[in-house]
């Protein structure tokens, strides 16, 4: 494991079969242009199933694209993580609101798994969260342990700010879509089975806790585990996350940020930087030591303090 040299893998999913090598790479590593991305193609920094490609060349499902850049500069990222729990086998971390699990994008150095491995060496992580997203996360110290701790999990539940005054309970069933964005990674919700894939059944069970002017507090409790599975169900129903740019008020506010074009009024919509979801609890069953492990962790102080301001300004 090299942890002094970036190396960014990706497999081509459905979303992404048939495209030109060079569209894809500006579709979803929007930091470079098609006509940069062209470049470092040409100049054989990224292989395709191992081999150097044409910027033209005309990806296929399950392709295995590997880039190694020499000179990106990272973004800057809350590297102020928490170990909530520790032994030989296991880590219980609480993410901050602005760091990536994994390497991504121009994202290397400033991640949470290149921050534990530097410390613990090579970790595998149980469950993911998105990088705006906050609270618990599991690692496990050794691969084989992963599976044991994903298969015991019994409690998951995340706490979440939207706008709209939200029914005091709902269940959410049915299925993840294609959104037909002009975000390609976007999904909706829908409630009856889609005619043809791919699509992925999703089942969240949400709860109001508080109500504040037009923002509503809630706990969502998953009982499957699909990408933007609590921020696009909520979207589809009507009630996007607060701070959220991809699922939140408009998603233009995406790709504005991409660009770094979103002005102070757009902030103000946003109501915080990043996505008001928040990992809250977890509980499971120990690989090694089979206790049962409960955590649980409070609202951090931006997403708190938005319902609290609210309140506030309402009286």
């Amino acid at each position: 494991m090299d942890l002094s040299r970036r190396i960014i893998r990706s497999t081509v999913d459905w979303s992404a079969a048939n495209l030109p090598l060079a569209d894809y790479l500006a579709g979803r590593f929007t930091y470079r242009s098609r006509e940069e991305w062209t470049e470092r193609i040409s100049s054989g920094e990224i292989t395709v199933n191992g081999q150097n490609a044409d910027p033209e060349t005309i990806l296929q499902l399950h392709d295995s694209i590997e880039y190694r850049p020499q000179d990106i500069v990272e973004p800057e990222a809350d590297l102020n993580y928490q170990t909530v729990f520790e032994d030989d086998s296991i880590l219980v971390i609480n993410k901050p609101g602005n760091l990536c699990m994994h390497p991504a994008g121009p994202f290397f150095k400033h991640t949470l798994w290149h921050l534990l491995c530097s410390k613990y060496g090579n970790i595998h992580f149980v469950n993911r969260l998105d990088r705006e997203t906050s609270g618990l996360l599991i690692a496990v110290k050794k691969p084989k342990l992963a599976k044991a701790v994903s298969g015991s999990i019994t409690e998951k539940s995340y706490r979440v700010i939207v706008h709209g005054r939200f029914p005091e309970m709902m269940e959410a069933g049915g299925f993840l879509v294609n959104a037909n964005s002009i975000i390609r990674k976007k999904r909706k919700f829908v409630r009856q089975m889609p005619d043809a894939p791919p699509f992925e059944s999703a089942m969240t069970t949400f709860r109001n806790l508080h109500c504040s002017g037009d923002l509503s507090l809630l706990e969502a409790t998953l009982a499957t585990g699909r990408m933007h599975q609590i921020r696009a169900t909520l979207c589809s129903l009507g009630y996007p996350v607060a701070g959220d740019k991809l699922y939140g008020i408009d998603e233009k506010m995406y790709l504005k940020q991409r660009t770094g074009e979103i002005t102070e009024d757009d902030r103000k919509r946003l109501l915080l930087p990043r996505q008001a979801l928040h990992s809250a609890v977890l509980r499971f069953t120990h690989p090694v030591s089979k206790e049962e492990l409960f955590f649980e962790l409070p609202l951090p102080d931006d997403i708190k303090n938005i319902i609290y301001r609210k309140d506030h300004n309402d009286e």
